[in-house]
């Protein structure tokens, strides 16, 4: 099980933004224990040997082959680490699901049926499930036995959940709710066994329903012919007066918002550890192709260009992977006590991973923008070759497209982050008002240091820098836009982007810090290098989503002034980013991989 004895247990949820967080209070994957480095080990023999050998076919949309495989899986104990074991699970921590999440991702398509089913499809019955619906249906949902699967978006309802037009209406006879309505881009929609759906009962109570296959009126749809993700199922949903046992009732009655969006949140958090694999694979078949690929009479990895690829796709996999395992580390504290049988489990477990839905909001977002920008570097590294399907990065750069729109659009998510954190500011959750305040009440006094001695401490000063920016751009909107702020799109969209920047930043400086301290500077040499890189880049990145900000909001004097503070916080000498670049690319370059 995950060390926790030397972790702050339960720091507040978005409180990174305006507190110091200590090195020892974060887990990193340095602290991963053998139990979970053998979980990794499963995984990926599991991939190789099972999975990868008939890659083909699965893309080829095979079900009875992926259901044949899942079921492999669920031996191995892959779809049953969120499972309690008092309902045939293995009861195990998240950071070990989480590393089971990660090094399924070489598994493409098929990676994501398991995800789905583990992850959006399991944990709402986990979590909200009764006792009975618990012993009813988790055994199975642990074996592979039966595929779950995850049904919440409608044709006119995608980001506005709370908009959909399915409805239930309880039977005459009281003993079956009756659900008319249809659901598309369900995920193993055309193989699973047990469906997570939502309804309104009368048309008014969102509500979640556990649907069998098989129960009169239920049909699924035709495959859609997608991008990528080909190898998985997505098929619409259709209802026509199923009749569902009232005990198939999944949580209260009017409180299917709670499961909908906090099983969402751990999706979130879920995908974004998929993309932490996929950004590693990519990275691989990258350094591979360019130490192979000959142009000009040597291989094409002695260009620096190139070189400079490969670094910028590793110092963002390093920084992603800090991120995942500091929130995995967060979510693991917060529901470690939880006991699944109690009565009270639903409201417990919705309260806590209610408590980070800021972090797993900015896991989401950067993580799929980050494969994205791997991906993509891939196919470029590969030239002609990364378009052609021959090459696995072909489909990875396709697969990696539908993440931005997975789990709630990263636009969506971009507004739910400093929403999220002004409700939790306006109930006392966070001293958010009073930091702020106290902000600006020193602001002309702040001075930068002249020089620095240790090898992180400009990036630590950036970091701490990057939290002041955002309390002097979030300071100016609150004023400017007061009530209003929340119909501010392009300024909530900016206020996010400063919050992922510096959790970004933070985490990578954080577990820098924490490697250094136990194995010294020197074997920590390389991550050091893409910490220091990344700190002058986002602090660089946020300056320039700052003065986009600040114009936006004022003008003429004002703004000047406005301006010269922005100017006085920023005042810094640049790293030279491109010698640290240099150095980080032949670390990836000799090992072919990435390189932490």
């Amino acid at each position: 099980m995950t060390e926790t004895t030397d972790r702050t247990r339960y720091p507040a949820g978005g409180s990174f933004i305006i507190e110091e967080t200590a090195p020892e209070a974060i887990l990193t994957p340095e602290d991963f224990s053998e139990e979970q480095r053998m979980f990794a080990e499963v995984t990926r023999d599991f991939v190789e040997n099972e999975v990868l050998p008939h890659d083909e076919d699965i893309e080829k949309l095979n079900y009875e082959l992926t259901v044949k495989l899942m079921r492999k899986a669920g031996e191995l104990g892959l779809l049953s680490a969120d499972v309690p074991e008092a309902y045939g699970g293995l009861g195990l921590d998240k950071v070990s699901s989480t590393i089971i999440n990660e090094n399924l991702a070489r598994a493409s398509s098929f990676a994501l049926s398991i995800g789905a089913h583990v992850g959006i499809g399991t944990l709402p019955i986990v979590f909200f499930g009764n006792q009975q619906q618990k012993e009813k249906y988790l055994p199975a949902l642990a074996t592979g036995e039966k595929i779950a699967a995850y049904c919440l978006t409608e044709p006119a309802s995608g980001s506005d959940a709370l908009g959909a037009k399915t409805t239930a209406r309880l039977s005459d006879d009281g003993k079956h709710y009756i659900l008319n309505g249809s659901k598309i881009y369900i995920t193993n929609g055309g193989f699973a066994d047990v469906y997570i759906v939502y309804a309104k009962i009368d048309g008014t109570d969102f509500s979640a329903f556990i649907v069998e296959r098989g129960m009169p009126g239920f049909g699924t749809g035709p495959e859609e012919k997608k991008m990528g993700i080909k190898g998985s199922s997505t098929v619409p949903l259709y209802f026509e007066d199923v009749p569902v046992p009232v005990e198939n009732l999944l949580g209260e009655r009017g409180k299917g918002h709670l499961i909908a969006f906090n099983i969402l949140n751990i999706g979130r958090f879920k995908l974004a550890a998929g993309t932490l694999g996929a950004c590693k694979e990519s990275i691989a078949l990258s350094a591979q192709y360019a130490n192979t690929r000959h142009q000009f009479g040597r291989p094409i990895s002695s260009f620096p260009l190139i070189r400079a690829k490969l670094a910028d796709m590793n110092i963002r996999t390093y920084v992603l992977e800090s991120m995942v395992y500091r929130t995995s580390g967060l979510i693991d504290d917060i529901l470690s006590g939880l006991d699944y049988a109690a009565p009270d489990a639903g409201p417990k477990s919705a309260k806590g991973i209610a408590e980070y839905a800021i972090e797993c909001s900015i896991n989401k977002v950067f993580a799929s923008e980050a494969l994205d920008f791997v991906a993509d570097e891939g196919v470029q590294i590969h030239g002609g070759y990364g378009y052609v399907r021959e090459y696995k990065i072909e489909r990875v750069y396709r697969d990696s497209r539908i993440n931005r729109i997975f789990e709630g659009t990263n636009e969506i998510n971009r507004m739910l982050i400093p929403g999220t954190l002004l409700k939790k500011a306006m109930k006392g959750e966070l001293a958010l008002l009073q930091k702020a305040q106290a902000f600006q009440n020193e602001l002309f006094s702040l001075t930068a240091p002249a020089s620095f001695d240790g090898p992180l401490d400009e990036a630590a000063h950036l970091v701490a820098t990057l939290k002041k920016l955002f309390l002097f751009v979030g300071g100016v909107a609150v004023q400017q836009y007061g009530p209003n702020l929340e119909k501010e799109q392009e300024a909530l969209a900016n206020l996010a982007d400063l919050m992922i920047l510096t959790y970004a930043a933070e985490s990578a400086l954080l577990r820098t810090k924490k490697r250094a301290a136990a194995v010294g500077e020197a074997k920590a040499a390389n991550a050091i290098r893409m910490t220091r890189v990344y700190a002058q880049e986002s602090f660089d990145a946020v300056e320039g989503i700052a003065k986009r900000q600040l114009a936006a909001m004022a003008e003429g004097d004002a703004l000047r002034t406005q301006l010269s503070v922005l100017k006085k916080l920023t005042r810094q000498q640049p790293a030279n980013t491109t010698a640290l670049k240099r150095e980080i690319a032949a670390r990836v370059l000799d090992g072919e991989k990435y390189a932490d």
